[in-house]
């Protein structure tokens, strides 16, 4: 689970808890590693000393030099960050949802706009390099709604569209209705 504190400081008391070493001896082992690249050290610390992905990647990162995991405070901030073709494609798709259920709040999670009905995520979108990726939530859903993308990639969880994608409104205001019954 995320902590709900984005800062890579909020694991730190968990790595202790778990591996029994206080954050100074981890920071020196981290020394060590300098120099190395992402994976070598993120393998070193779960091949030597059992950590999990989320723990090896917090303390890794902090030791580069990065304090949070958050990249963006506001879907606004995300849109700044993309293409702009992207960009106007992705507000098009959240107006879209939004205009029909306008309770659904977009938020940033994951470091990506999500759509949230009350604690529970709807609806997801993410700019690639070549493609925009949008995901309900549920993959039932996601498997239901296939055909309607037959000729874009649909992937285990996402569905791949061009980034000058025509927004198809009534698409996902269906998709997004067959998500909220679930």
């Amino acid at each position: 689970m995320v902590p709900k504190d984005p800062s890579r400081e909020a694991h730190f008391p968990s790595i202790e808890k778990k591996y029994g070493e206080p954050m100074k001896y981890w920071f020196a082992v981290m020394k060590k590693l300098d120099g190395k690249k992402y994976p070598e050290q993120i393998a070193h610390l779960r091949e030597n000393f059992g950590f999990s992905q989320a723990h090896a990647n917090a303390l890794v990162m902090f030791s580069r030099g990065s304090v949070s995991s958050r990249r963006h405070e506001t879907p606004a901030d995300y849109f700044k960050s993309i293409k702009p073709e992207q960009a106007k494609t992705m507000k098009k798709i959240f107006k879209a949802i939004q205009s029909k259920f306008p309770k659904l709040e977009l938020v940033i999670a994951w470091n990506q706009p999500m759509l949230k009905s009350g604690g529970e995520y709807i609806f997801g979108a993410s700019a690639a390099t070549n493609h925009i990726l949008i995901a309900p939530w549920d993959q039932q859903v996601l498997k239901e709604f296939t055909p309607h993308f037959a000729e874009y990639r649909v992937n285990k969880k996402t569905i791949a569209l061009p980034n000058d994608w025509p927004v198809d409104e009534k698409v996902l205001q269906k998709m997004i209705k067959a998500s909220i019954k679930k």
